[in-house]
């Protein structure tokens, strides 16, 4: 149902997306953080092709390069490593390779998690005990060392660290999920379904998941910030990608040796890994706002202030 407010009267009939955009003028911190996610997704889709193999490419003359010099090219802007491999470059696709095995992760988490919690919150039979269990059982290892045991066991690989990603983050999908239909489950529509002939499946799959499934969406995005920096702390490690690919947690592991030399090699990794958590949360803090109605206020307040 949309709130029609005071400021957005003359306006009932805007789309949806249009009125979200519309708060999100309002709060400039929000639309600075979208604006910087939205050129990192470009730059980690299209980014790649522009550079070519320029993050790979070695350039001995150029070792340990400063930053905020174009003797060498734009692509040398913010310096080269001790290889002599420009950090613009290797930013651009460890940006890939970072938000890649994030958004793998949760959507991996998301899905068996979700999946999970839709059938042990509607059953009541012992699989929905067990699934619980196992729940639990995950969540009382601490997710940075249950990954570094797998991982150290299994070996570092990318699907590996997806697979390691998923598992520690699983939980937090299936109690949301298991929450939302022990609630749903006792509502008219179940029962009106239920009385009409529809089975379990149907009734999980075509009445309650498309009504959990907004609630799991947005704590993706709120969980995505804490992917990536576990991700960053694993590859920190060496178990996370391996050479030759790399992502900014593995950038950072390379120039921590060289920070009283070559500051500029660990650094703007670990800005990039900053500003992406950042805005993130940020925008999802945003979201939360927009999606209560008794909170949505603010943001009218923010448009009163800024006139």
């Amino acid at each position: 149902m949309t709130i029609i407010t005071p400021d957005s009267r003359g306006s009932a009939g805007a789309s949806k997306p249009r009125v979200l955009l519309t708060y999100l003028k309002r709060d400039r911190l929000a639309l600075a953080a979208a604006i910087f996610l939205a050129i990192l997704v470009l730059a980690a889709l299209l980014g790649p092709w522009l550079v070519g193999d320029a993050a790979s490419r070695l350039g001995l003359r150029q070792r340990n390069l400063a930053p905020f010099a174009f003797e060498h090219g734009w692509i040398y802007f913010l310096g080269a490593d001790t290889l002599g491999r420009p950090v613009l470059a290797r930013l651009i696709v460890g940006a890939q390779n970072t938000l890649g095995i994030a958004a793998a992760a949760v959507f991996t988490s998301m899905l068996i998690g979700g999946t999970l919690g839709l059938v042990a919150g509607y059953s009541e039979r012992w699989y929905s005990h067990l699934i619980l269990r196992l729940a639990d059982v995950v969540m009382s290892f601490p997710s940075l060392l249950l990954a570094l045991i797998v991982l150290y066991t299994l070996g570092p690989s990318i699907t590996n660290l997806v697979v390691v990603l998923a598992i520690t983050r699983m939980p937090i999908y299936l109690r949301t999920a298991r929450a939302e239909v022990l609630e749903l489950r006792e509502r008219m529509f179940v029962s009106a379904a239920r009385s009409m002939g529809a089975g379990p499946a149907r009734i999980l799959l075509r009445h309650i998941a498309p009504l959990v499934l907004p609630t799991l969406v947005t704590i993706s995005a709120i969980d995505f910030a804490t992917v990536i920096l576990s991700e960053s702390a694993l590859s920190f490690l060496g178990l996370g990608i391996q050479p030759p690919d790399f992502t900014w947690g593995a950038m950072v592991a390379n120039g921590r040796g060289y920070l009283a030399t070559a500051w500029w090699i660990a650094f703007w990794p670990g800005l990039a890994i900053m500003l992406t958590t950042l805005s993130l949360n940020i925008l999802s803090n945003w979201a939360r706002t927009v999606a209560d109605p008794q909170q949505r206020w603010r943001l009218q307040t923010l448009r009163k202030a800024a006139r």
